[in-house]
């Protein structure tokens, strides 16, 4: 592999000094935004060989490097091992930003190249901007993995199905009427959709392009009176086709997307910089002014309807089911020995299939022994795949694709003897998730005021996590999604009733381990006071948190009595399912602390 990382990165650079560029940045993005890429767009893995879900390398004539944020600088590491690239740890003080670099290292006159397509409208416009300060331009028309990269796959057509009304919960139609009633709100006269989990949501359309995401790659074009999909024909049988045209959706070949732009009638159209690529303005009739703005899809998506809340609890109780399974399973197979990690995630994935909404996963199982689990995002192989021994502890965050509702689950399971360091580790994010979990907040607070309180108990020890605490989950959509979020830098989009959001504190000590405990939540309306309407969040997830590691007087009255609640919901909810010995584990497990 690092004959042929060296190969394609010198291959690269030929193509650099025909074009006459210095440099070029290689973002793991592809035309859509998108956080999982289809093999088309892999551009970055091709190139470093790095295969984590975030990363942006950059290639000079002499040099390569690959930034990559703390998820998965352990990850990188070992990836990166024996090769030429140098890993920059993104998000510490002493790591300079890209463009940063970019302006150390090149000289005035020099270009760096990106492939547009890619590369958002922000991103293009910033990074064009400080370059230019240093005499440095930036050329974001063209693509050299077209070029160099001969086997690169095609654009994927997965076929296109439609979801029904009785687990979307609102046809495509009212969907576009409400959004258009925002863009005439908004003074535009249409908006051009291009997040593939948006056009899934507004069409009610879903697909198998992208792994783990059930999205379709396509482009939606809505004004006030239209709305035109563009997506392969292969993807679109005589079904869809039928369905789209009731819905008022007519459809174009994916490529024809760009003839569409160039002719645009209307005088205005709305983009979402942050998400939309910077070729599509490029390719805009040059006639229309160009309105930006944040996508509105985003926060209509990420508010579910009755429909879609039932949908979820409905995939979250076969989601508990298949966990006590596994955990019932997990210790006496433990130590009987010969147990590894994709053991244990190919088994919970055979005790899902026996639910017939199953589909498939929601996102790459994570089961992470002892020191795996401080790599964030660790994946286990056939290459680095631990045996699993009745001592310390399994970090396990996995998730489904249900048909009505999608899954995200991480539990820190001890396997045995714990050192005093682990048990207090664990009960401290036990106790930061329990006080995030409580929460009750005016409705409009963002999920960056809440963040304190699932770390607060981390801070009192000196330590923390670098990731987000929390992150909306789509239905039956991608796993991942905004605009709402609980972290620790600002992001303003407002916590509301009817949003889903994980909590997922957790903590990771290189070579000793790592620990995380989440659930997915729901927002609530939770209280009209003369101050105004308060909101809390009701956990969704079903499965017993692991008492073994708790420290009880460390955890505090309040969060153990929230703990026996919690056990006591989900042992009413799942102990219907079960009895015998099974019953017998699953009452041990969530009988009060």
């Amino acid at each position: 592999m690092l004959v042929e990382v060296k190969d394609r990165v010198e291959s690269l650079r030929n193509y650099m000094r025909v074009n006459n560029l210095s440099a070029f940045i290689v973002v793991s993005s592809d035309a859509h935004s998108s956080e999982y890429v289809a093999d088309r767009w892999k551009c970055r893995e091709w190139i470093s060989g790095f295969d984590g879900s975030a990363g942006t390398v950059v290639v000079t004539l002499e040099k390569t490097l690959l930034w990559t944020d703390s998820r998965y600088w352990l990850a990188a590491e070992k990836m990166l091992e024996g090769s030429e690239y140098e890993l920059m740890k993104d998000g510490l003080a002493e790591t300079p930003s890209i463009i940063d670099w970019l302006c150390n290292n090149l000289k005035q006159g020099d270009t760096v190249g990106v492939d547009g397509s890619v590369c958002s409208i922000s991103e293009a416009d910033n990074w064009s901007a400080r370059l230019s300060e240093c005499g440095i331009s930036l050329d974001a028309t063209s693509d050299p993995f077209d070029v160099i990269w001969t086997e690169r796959p095609q654009v994927p057509n997965g076929q296109a199905e439609v979801m029904p009304l009785e687990i979307s919960g609102e046809s495509a139609a009212e969907k576009l009427k409400r959004l258009r009633i925002v863009l005439k709100e908004l003074g535009v006269d249409g908006m051009f959709v291009s997040m593939l989990d948006e056009v899934a949501w507004l069409t009610n359309l879903r697909g198998s392009d992208v792994d783990y995401n059930p999205v379709l790659v396509s482009y939606l074009l809505v004004t006030c009176e239209n709305a035109t999909l563009f997506a392969a024909e292969e993807k679109i049988d005589d079904s869809v086709l039928k369905y789209l045209n009731k819905e008022g959706i007519t459809v174009a070949p994916y490529t024809a997307v760009w003839e569409y732009l160039a002719s645009y009638p209307l005088s205005t159209i709305l983009l979402q910089p942050s998400r939309c690529n910077a070729a599509v303005r490029v390719r805009l009739n040059p006639n229309c002014h160009i309105i930006y703005k944040d996508s509105p899809v985003a926060s209509m998506k990420a508010v579910k309807n009755s429909v879609e809340v039932e949908g979820f609890k409905t995939a979250m109780l076969a989601e508990g089911i298949a966990m006590v399974k596994l955990l019932h399973w997990l210790h006496p197979a433990v130590e009987n020995g010969g147990i590894t990690e994709l053991d244990v995630d190919r088994k919970l994935t055979e005790y899902r299939r026996l639910d017939e909404n199953f589909l498939g996963l929601s996102f790459s199982t994570i089961a992470a022994y002892g020191a795996n689990a401080a790599i964030v995002h660790y994946e286990p192989t056939e290459e680095n795949n631990a045996l699993l021994h009745a001592k310390g502890f399994l970090l396990l965050d996995c998730g489904g694709q249900y048909k009505c509702g999608t899954t995200d689950i991480t539990r820190t399971i001890a396997l045995g003897e714990l050192t005093e360091e682990q048990k207090e580790d664990y009960t401290r994010v036990l106790r930061g998730h329990i006080s995030l979990a409580m929460a009750k907040f005016p409705k409009g607070t963002s999920g960056t005021q809440l963040d304190v309180l699932a770390r607060q108990w981390l801070w009192q020890s000196g330590e923390n996590y670098l990731h987000g605490t929390g992150h909306g989950v789509g239905h039956r959509l991608n796993v991942h999604e905004g605009p709402h979020q609980i972290r620790m830098n600002y992001v303003q989009a407002p916590l509301l009733p009817g949003a889903t959001v994980t909590n997922e504190p957790g903590i990771y000590k290189a070579g000793r381990h790592g620990i995380r405990i989440e659930n997915t939540m729901l927002v609530v309306p939770h209280a009209c006071t003369e101050f105004g309407d308060f909101c809390a969040l009701q956990p969704l997830t079903l499965c017993p948190i692991d008492k073994t590691p708790i420290i009880k007087d460390l955890l505090g009255i309040e969060a153990v009595e929230y703990l026996n609640n919690y056990h006591a919901w989900v042992f009413e909810m799942l102990s219907p399912y079960f009895e015998g010995e099974m019953f017998d584990f699953l009452k041990h497990a969530c009988a009060p602390l």
